[in-house]
């Protein structure tokens, strides 16, 4: 039950600790970028058929499946240890993803996590209360551009283009595909400019499946933060394969007395399933109660 507690607390610090920080960030006067930005030359006609064929390949590796529900052990790590525990993965396409966390053996649900198309639900079992924060709310999301779909097409092991909920072939266009290390390093490189983010995905050439993706935030003040998704043991799940081991790193710069931290939750999933007999939205129970951020985090830390 401690380490249950202790990945709770970790879990709530990771995704919504950050929420209270969205005042001061719009109180920041924005500074002016005096960088006289050269213009790009456009590229051929034929490079940029040879990229959007390349992106076609991609995305054609993304699974038919609407729903993916799967047993999994999450691990977290702080910098200085690791905490595990059993849990379910629950993912609706284009509705819902869903981490419920339980005890290890007695497998009773202790905390839900839960990503809708508007708002992300946290839910503490032990304490019978949650949090429930819009995108722009979530610090560590707000500021790495990540929404809903963007963090659905992390999960689902696929590209994306910002803002977006489906691309289109003029939005193939829009990245650049670079496969000259594709026969020497194994690997080829697909990236994406959005005003202070950068998107980078390494694809096999081989199968074209996504290795990983990495979203780099570069603040004028705070320096770059970057935040890496692996990907790691694709599995035959109908007609496609999909990774059963996912790896998210978060890296933060030093921050005046804050140090750089890095954190680490490895998702491994065991067995595939397109089971959709579960409810898509979690709706807490009238006896729990909402709390902010710091009241969960208080009760946790005491527990």
């Amino acid at each position: 039950m401690k380490k249950t507690k202790i990945l709770l607390i970790s879990m709530t610090a990771l995704l919504l600790a950050a929420c209270g920080t969205k005042k001061a960030v719009v109180q920041q006067k924005p500074m002016q970028d005096t960088k006289v930005t050269q213009p790009t030359a456009p590229a051929p006609k034929d490079n940029k058929m040879q990229s959007v064929v390349a992106m076609q390949r991609i995305t054609d590796n993304a699974l038919y499946q609407k729903n993916l529900v799967s047993n999994l052990t999450f691990t977290l790590n702080d910098g200085r240890k690791d905490i595990t525990v059993p849990g379910i993965l629950r993912m609706r396409k284009d509705e819902v993803i869903r981490l419920q966390l339980l005890i290890p053996i007695l497998r009773s649900e202790v905390g839900r996590i839960e990503f809708t198309k508007d708002y992300v639900l946290f839910i503490d079992r032990i304490h019978k209360q949650y949090v429930k924060a819009s995108y722009g709310e979530v610090g560590l999301l707000r500021d790495n551009g990540i929404n809903f779909y963007s963090l659905q097409s992390l999960f689902w092991n696929q590209v994306f283009a910002p803002r977006q909920q489906r691309m289109s072939e003029a939005d193939l266009s829009q990245f650049t595909v670079d496969e000259s290390k594709a026969q020497g390093e194994g690997v080829i490189t697909v990236s994406l400019k959005d005003g202070k983010m950068d998107y980078k995905w390494s694809v096999n050439p081989k199968n074209n499946l996504i290795q990983l993706t990495t979203i780099t935030y570069n603040s004028t003040a705070h320096g770059a933060s970057k935040f890496s998704w692996t990907y790691n043991d694709f599995r035959a799940f109908g007609s496609k394969l999909f990774p059963a081991d996912q790896t998210l790193t978060i890296n933060t710069p030093a921050i005046g007395q804050k140090a750089a931290k890095t954190l680490k939750a490895n998702f491994v999933l065991d067995g595939f399933s397109d089971g959709s007999d579960w409810e898509t939205l979690t709706q807490p129970s009238d006896k729990y109660t909402k709390v902010s951020v710091e009241d969960i985090l208080g009760k946790l830390m005491n527990f």
